[in-house]
């Protein structure tokens, strides 16, 4: 995790958005408990009423030559949708 900080005091938060890289169209659609958990890195933003965002960041190696999609969240202030998408705007 990496806090951007000034004066101590930290204007977001970034971290992985799943604990796993993408998965294949399908895979594990009939395990929920495996789905619940894909999302379980982006419930905490809703449940503290703050604003977050996950954008891709990159990709990680997978079957042969396959590419799959690795997300990056990062969390906010309160109302601090206008700094979030600045930040967002360079993550990407």
């Amino acid at each position: 995790m990496i806090q951007f900080a000034h004066h101590g005091q930290a204007h977001a938060i970034l971290s992985p958005a799943t604990p796993s890289p993408a998965r294949k169209l399908g895979e594990n659609s009939d395990d929920p408990l495996t789905e619940y958990l894909s999302d379980i890195y982006t419930i905490a933003a809703n449940l503290a009423g703050i604003c977050a965002i996950s954008v891709p960041c990159g990709t990680v190696p997978a079957d042969g030559d396959k590419q799959l999609p690795v997300g990056l969240q990062i969390l906010g202030p309160h109302l601090g949708e206008a700094k979030l998408l600045r930040i967002a705007k360079s993550a990407e």
